[in-house]
């Protein structure tokens, strides 16, 4: 498996949603298209930029209540979770203004800007934790 790298996003800029799972940052507010869509677990957003996703190899034709359209699931890269779906082509003429952006499920996200923990404290607890059990285990015997 490669590195895995994540976009930052500053938050300075505005308000930032990321990924209810791990936090990962996903979209700044202002790239926010509509807020007006919804999805099978309740209210969607439409995207028009979004970083730290990556797009499921299927594409699937959905009819949704907008016509048919092409999608593929998008997932976080942190932690894998389906976060929504990146509109490939839509059949109906008026629609194709979605083609390219981005659908994210707002019971998915979630809007604050904690960003991704920091991976170099993470370590330094993995290695206290472990060394710690270390100690454990040799006053045992």
């Amino acid at each position: 498996m490669g590195r895995l790298f994540l976009t930052s996003l500053a938050p300075a800029t505005g308000t930032i949603y990321c990924c209810k799972h791990c936090d990962s940052h996903l979209a700044y507010a202002q790239h926010i298209i509509s807020k007006m869509f919804r999805c099978k677990h309740g209210k969607a957003y439409l995207f028009d930029k979004v970083v730290n996703v990556v797009a499921g190899e299927s594409e699937d034709d959905r009819m949704m209540t907008t016509g048919l359209h092409t999608v593929r699931d998008i997932f976080c890269v942190a932690c894998g979770a389906i976060l929504g779906w990146k509109y490939v082509s839509a059949f109906e003429k008026d629609q194709r203004y979605k083609e390219g952006k981005f659908i994210l499920e707002r019971c998915k996200i979630h809007s604050g800007g904690g960003g991704p923990p920091d991976r170099i404290q993470l370590w330094a607890e993995h290695d206290a934790r472990i060394s710690s059990s270390e100690d454990d285990d040799q006053g045992a015997v």
